[in-house]
């Protein structure tokens, strides 16, 4: 059973970085590519990134894209999301979350009902 843990969320300035980990429990997450998602109060979750298991395949949205960077170290069982120029709407909650299936694709949109693991999620507030 996958387990998944956020941290590095905070309150943060418009223009500031923040970076999250997610560490990762379970013998297969290294077989499975991991998302990122928000879901801001009031709105719909959203899928803001996406690594594959296979190749590192990286997916953004155009709403981040340029400003977040996902990686993954395995030795770690660590997926980051490196957050610059962060913007007011880009305040959430923020969860990472395992792909369902062994070495699924970051397939864009990304779908929830994909991702069968999922964190307790870190907060990010952006506000001045």
């Amino acid at each position: 059973q996958l387990q998944l843990v956020e941290s590095g969320g905070g309150l943060v300035q418009p223009g500031g970085s923040l970076r999250l980990s997610c560490v990762a429990s379970g013998v297969t997450l290294n077989a499975r590519a991991i998302g990122w998602f928000r879901q801001a109060p009031g709105k719909e979750r959203e899928g803001v990134s996406c690594i594959s298991s296979s190749d590192g395949t990286t997916y953004y949205p155009d709403s981040v894209k340029g400003r977040f960077t996902i990686s993954r170290d395995k030795a770690k069982r660590t997926v980051y999301l490196q957050m610059n120029d962060l913007k007011p709407e880009d305040t959430g909650r923020y969860y990472c979350a395992a792909h369902g299936r062994l070495f699924g694709r970051c397939t864009p949109p990304l779908a929830i009902p994909d991702f069968g693991s999922w964190g307790q999620g870190t907060q990010v507030t952006v506000s001045s």
